[in-house]
């Protein structure tokens, strides 16, 4: 049976080395100028060293250049995709015509991923963007499992789903925290917010913590609970979904490791063993949610319609 890839963002150079030996197929690093809501910050001397470390264990390296891109930045695109191109990254992940325009002028042979976040949610829109030369579709964090298993059965490209981890709730350009302290009279240094978990939207009412941050690309609010379907993956994978991400932005290393090891049994056990996996798979569960950090409780999205924000 057919094993989907397992996709996991490392915080470091570091880290990939880690990954690798957890079961990791691939990488998705970038940095912030270009890409979207990244585990770690990866300028060209690292992407280089990643490359590096990457090759020596068979993984592939996926860059995120999905950014929203305005006038101000467009000059620059064909640089950086030449300076991608040279070190032979595996695919550019992108969500804005500019970049696959950009690609084809000056990286013909770049394989391109479709990811826009939040308007991949039919099979149309992903062969659409698969005619334009996209291999693979990311698709939306909130769609549920029939749906997938609809798209994949009638996709074109390679579908990728996100398995674990936080997802975006709501992003704007505007540096909404920065202008708040502004407005209190308050000084604030926004630069490399990135980084910074200790900052929440508590809603008392539901008890719910929304961590939220701000970077080059604006403000970041993300979702309170942490997907996790490590013991529902029999569809998926029967399906033959190509790739299963976890998006690891705003945990630990050591976290984002260890749930790769158990991902990495779990997709092997239902690939190969099936009777075995549904064993287990409760297990892994309660694995996770005994390194689970407290104010993050573990949910399975929007792929049974469970979860509403």
């Amino acid at each position: 049976m057919k094993k989907p890839e397992l996709l996991v963002t490392p915080t470091s150079v570091a880290h990939i080395e880690e990954l690798a030996q957890a079961g990791a197929n691939a990488v998705l690093i970038g940095e912030q100028r270009y890409g979207l809501r990244l585990a770690g910050e990866f300028g060209r001397e690292q992407i280089v060293e990643a490359m590096n470390v990457a090759r020596k264990h068979g993984v592939k390296v996926y860059v995120a250049m999905n950014a929203l891109f305005h006038n101000d930045k467009v000059d620059e695109l064909s640089d950086y995709v030449r300076f991608l191109a040279e070190q032979e990254v595996d695919a550019i992940v992108f969500g804005d015509p500019a970049v696959l325009m950009t690609v084809r002028e000056v990286a013909p042979h770049m394989k391109l991923h479709w990811n826009t976040e939040t308007t991949a949610t039919n099979w149309y829109a992903c062969n659409y963007w698969g005619r334009k030369g996209a291999k693979r579709a990311v698709l939306a964090r909130e769609i549920n499992m029939e749906e997938i298993i609809e798209i994949k059965r009638h996709a074109e490209v390679e579908i990728e789903v996100q398995v674990h981890g936080m997802t975006c709730m709501f992003q704007s350009k505007r540096s909404l925290i920065g202008n708040y302290f502004e407005y209190q009279g308050k000084v604030m240094e926004i630069e490399k917010k990135k980084y910074e978990k200790g900052m929440f939207l508590y809603d008392k009412e539901r008890d719910n913590k929304y961590p939220i941050f701000e970077d080059e690309n604006g403000t970041h609010i993300m979702s309170p609970n942490d997907i996790c379907i490590i013991d529902e993956l029999e569809e998926m994978i029967d399906a033959e979904i190509d790739s299963f991400k976890i998006d690891g932005i705003l945990h630990e290393p050591s976290y984002i490791t260890e749930v790769t090891k158990k991902y990495r049994l779990a997709i092997d056990l239902c690939a190969e063993d099936r009777e075995k996996y549904r064993q287990v798979k409760g297990d892994l569960l309660a694995e996770i949610e005994a390194i689970q950090p407290a104010h993050r409780p573990l949910d399975t999205g929007f792929f049974f319609k469970e979860t509403v924000y």
